[in-house]
């Protein structure tokens, strides 16, 4: 099972995640997708619906 699949369902546990790795592991969501198989519209979307939007700035879901 890839990292990817194991990816909460949920907004809010898949928000705080995301922002987890971001902060300890990548430099950028395209890197945390490229290296997870996970996509990242798909993720933009799910956090979008609970009004997060992606800070390339700040490299987290704001």
């Amino acid at each position: 099972m890839t990292l990817y699949e194991k990816l909460p369902n949920d907004p809010i546990m898949l928000l705080s995640f995301i922002n987890t790795r971001l902060r300890d592991s990548y430099e950028s969501l395209e890197d945390f997708c490229a290296a997870t198989g996970a996509d990242i519209k798909e993720i933009v979307t799910k956090l979008r619906a609970v009004d997060y939007e992606y800070d390339a700035d700040r490299n987290q879901f704001v």
